[in-house]
């Protein structure tokens, strides 16, 4: 049996008529680039996720319990002099890389492009988002007298762009060689009916896996090799939208060594109850982080003795690793989620279809589902204020107008301390 016929019946047993359709039409190079497609998707895998969306999630309150943390600001003299020391010691000695997550567009916030290339309006003359982050690099390098290896996380999307957009500005002044570019892997989009969704390229219509696929694509991309070359013993990894994101906070990363745990995180308290955020917890006596949508209403209000919520402690996405674990997570499967969207196609006349209402499923993993393949994390409360202004909505909570405000504020107090 030749390729394309094996092709064919893998496409029939799944279903998938409307691509065996499009296969026998194809010619010459777009052909072969379908059939490398189609041997490269786990067709089961994304039969089985289709096959979840119509099932409930189902969570058992008796199997959750809070969490421990220390409060940055609580931290004794001794205590946070300790952490700091240790954690430097990692940085001074060239064993710690940062990881930025920056396969999204800048849809949500009306931009077009990468989000790493939104510009925030700061000081009258404004920042590109990567730009913030790399000051954020360099002043660590000039503090620990040491070049941070920086990985750029992008998508099959955006990568392109982005490298355009750092090329042309020179990396901010980043030391090139420095900088490792690498993409996010992706899963095909499924219909209602579990039809994969053509795109106008005649290929399978594909998106990234969620922010949980950064292992793996780390691992695939020979990142994680060369982090291991490089003799790395840390790695953080955080987003590209967060101004105010601390990426080599010795505090955070000396507390983990002191705790002896292979994952750390910084959290910041939730502002109400019910803020739409992750918060951090134990499951089945693992690290975990829940959705907002997946907490039980009367836990989010639960107060402890001390009238704090007893599930109070945000994730941020603020991460800390050891490199052990970086590579064990990279090798574990991850629970995939779903999420139920607009995404346009080309239906079976070759014309393209702009839907009105979400039409299609999704499928990502998250970051934090990783958490459970260990026993413990320790996780450092910071303050809104020091460490969390992200850039997500084009206005209102999370926008660039509060974004911009927080972190001017940030730096105006900075500079009087100095």
């Amino acid at each position: 049996m030749d390729r394309e016929q094996e092709a064919i019946e893998l496409l029939k047993k799944y279903n998938q008529n409307h691509i065996v359709n499009l296969l026998k039409k194809l010619e010459g190079v777009e052909k072969q680039e379908l059939l490398d497609q189609i041997d490269r998707i786990d067709f089961q895998q994304i039969m089985e996720l289709y096959d979840n969306t119509k099932k409930e999630i189902e969570i058992k309150e008796n199997k959750i319990e809070s969490i421990g943390y220390l409060d940055k600001a609580k931290l004794s003299k001794e205590q946070r002099e300790e952490f700091n020391q240790l954690g430097e010691e990692i940085i001074r000695s060239g064993k710690y890389a940062v990881v930025t997550m920056a396969g999204g567009q800048g849809t949500r916030l009306g931009h077009d492009g990468p989000k790493g290339t939104f510009k925030l309006d700061v000081y009258g003359k404004g920042k590109y988002l990567f730009e913030i982050l790399k000051d954020n690099l360099a002043e660590a390098n000039e503090k620990y007298d040491t070049v941070i290896p920086w990985y750029i996380m992008t998508s099959k999307e955006n990568n392109k762009a982005t490298v355009d957009f750092l090329e042309k500005h020179n990396y901010f002044g980043y030391p090139k060689e420095a900088v490792t570019i690498f993409t996010q892997s992706e899963l095909p989009l499924v219909d209602t009916e579990g039809k994969l969704l053509i795109s106008k390229d005649m290929k399978i219509r594909e998106a990234s896996d969620g922010n949980g696929g950064t292992y793996s694509s780390l691992r695939a991309s020979g990142s994680l090799a060369d982090m291991k070359n490089k003799g790395i013993k840390w790695v953080f990894i955080g987003g590209v939208d967060n101004v105010l994101l601390k990426m080599a906070d010795v505090t955070l990363l000396g507390m983990a060594i002191d705790k002896d745990v292979q994952i750390a995180s910084k959290s910041v308290v939730k502002a109400n109850p019910h803020e739409k955020v992750g918060v951090f917890c134990k499951m089945n006596g693992h690290p975990k982080v829940i959705e907002y949508a997946e907490l039980p209403e009367n836990m989010a209000e639960e107060v402890d003795e001390n009238g704090e919520l007893k599930y109070g402690e945000s994730h941020i996405m603020c991460n800390l690793y050891t490199i052990d674990a970086i590579e064990k997570a990279s090798k574990e499967p991850l629970i995939y989620h779903s999420a139920f969207k607009k995404n346009s196609y080309i239906d079976e006349e070759g014309k393209e279809v702009i839907p009105q209402e979400p039409n299609s499923y999704k499928f990502e993993s998250f970051i934090f589902d990783a958490f459970e393949f260990f026993d413990d994390i320790a996780i450092l409360r910071g303050k809104r204020e020091d460490d969390f202004a992200p850039v997500k909505n084009k206005e209102g909570v999370d926008s660039p107008r509060t974004a911009k405000e927080l972190y001017e504020k940030y730096w105006n107090r900075q500079n009087k301390k100095n």
